[in-house]
């Protein structure tokens, strides 16, 4: 008995001594201070010029001539390509023959209604004094009206060669292919000696940029984000080739219409660009942020404060089932250390009674002497690094908690936590 007495007396002697030695929990916190906060909203898109043409050709046929290769300035309507005009020349001149041919028998048509209505007057007059049958003068008439009418198809075929004789005088011209704005040539499709074939749709010789000093940026921004965007609004961005450079502009437009891929549905807001060192080129790929909101002098606080839940056995004594409301309801439940917080508020308000603490919708907690207290906020815009104060209990230099560290820390809710009401990640999707 005595020999258990004793092993008994050590073991709770020995659990005695671990207590007293093994440090307690330690706060993880930061300060409430006053800054910049620039909220944000991010997105890719593709550089291009303000006036791109693809310049075709009407006809088919071989290349003969290039006045334009890659990276030329150009003029309106300077000579760029040339398609051998031969077979073009030669429809030319089968349709001048065509037309001459069809006047000539226009000509002959007219000649023959003259004779035809003379020839129909004799009759008549001869038919009057009964020297011929009315037989023969009802041919002659019939004879005259028949030359009319041939009169009127030859003048017909006259204007069909005429019509044939214009489109093939077009065709021709449309071998010789101008440039149809002042630019540069972007791209160019087709060599000396290559046959090009327009017969469904006209095929893409050259592509000109009208000026390269003026760029615009065509960017595919989530729908969830779209609505924070307006025209006039800053933004800029940065490009593979000049990483460490950012390139400055302001929304043009943000366009109505949808582009879905892979049921994401994005829209295209247009972004003007200075590029007077032509330092940007077609196609590349950009980097965007859009200054959404940015407020430079306001209360602010680390996001990570508000993802910060103490354990219960942390709490006052007392507090216990205010703190099991707080879980499950959220922040708008009942406040551990109410009555000592509404007595702070009230001094800080200037009047001396406690009054009640007004709720919000989220909320975070402020070290007061060794133990956490909770204060209720309503918060504004977030850059993803701090969040901005709108209302609540909180001014700078006060001390909030993100985290424990030390024995009683995994008890609590790591920093990774969700704030209940709140998106995953306690951020705004894409909006920081």
């Amino acid at each position: 008995m005595l020999l258990l007495a004793l092993g008994a007396g050590a073991f709770f002697g020995l659990r005695v001594y671990r207590a007293k030695n093994v440090p307690g929990p330690k706060f993880e916190t930061v300060k409430v201070d006053r800054g910049r906060v620039t909220a944000r909203v991010t997105a890719t898109g593709t550089v291009s010029a303000l006036v791109t043409v693809l310049v075709g050709s009407q006809v088919s046929g071989r290349i003969q001539q290039l006045g334009a290769d890659f990276n030329a300035q150009v003029k309106k309507g300077q000579v760029i390509a040339k398609i051998d005009p031969e077979l073009f020349r030669a429809a030319l001149e089968q349709a001048r023959a065509n037309n001459l041919a069809a006047r000539g028998n226009l000509a002959k048509a007219k000649a023959q209604a003259v004779d035809a209505e003379r020839q129909a007057e004799r009759n008549q007059e001869l038919a009057s004094r009964n020297l011929i049958a009315p037989s023969d003068r009802d041919t002659s008439v019939a004879n005259a009206e028949a030359a009319k009418a041939q009169v009127e198809a030859s003048q017909g075929a006259v204007l069909q060669t005429e019509a044939a004789l214009h489109s093939a005088q077009v065709n021709l011209a449309y071998t010789t292919i101008v440039s149809p704005i002042d630019g540069v040539v972007i791209s160019r499709n087709v060599d000396v000696g290559q046959t090009v074939a327009a017969s469904l749709q006209a095929p893409t010789l050259f592509t000109i940029a009208e000026d390269l000093k003026k760029m615009q940026v065509d960017t595919n921004v989530a729908e969830a984000d779209v609505g924070r965007l307006q025209p006039g609004m800053a933004a800029s961005f940065t490009v593979d080739a000049y990483p460490s450079e950012r390139f400055r502009g302001k929304v043009r437009q943000i366009r109505n219409a949808p582009q879905t891929l892979q049921n994401v549905v994005t829209y295209d807001a247009v972004i003007d660009v200075d590029n007077a060192e032509l330092k940007l080129k077609p196609g590349m790929t950009a980097n965007v942020t859009f200054i959404a909101a940015d407020h430079p002098d306001v209360i602010r606080f680390p996001n990570s404060a508000m993802r910060f839940r103490p354990p219960a056995d942390m709490l006052p004594k007392g507090a216990g089932s205010a703190s099991a409301d707080v879980g499950g309801r959220g922040p708008n439940a009942a406040t551990p250390g109410a009555n000592a917080s509404a007595r702070e508020g009230g001094r800080r308000g200037g009047g001396g009674a406690a009054h009640e603490r007004p709720l919000y919708p989220r909320s975070v907690w402020v070290l007061r002497g060794t133990l956490p207290e909770q204060r209720s906020i309503r918060i504004g815009i977030s850059d993803g690094t701090y969040t901005e104060l709108v209302e609540g209990e909180l001014e700078p230099g006060d001390v909030l908690i993100t985290g424990l560290t030390g024995d009683g820390a995994s008890s609590a809710q790591k920093p990774s936590g969700l704030t209940p009401g709140a998106p995953p990640g306690g951020a705004q999707r894409r909006m920081f």
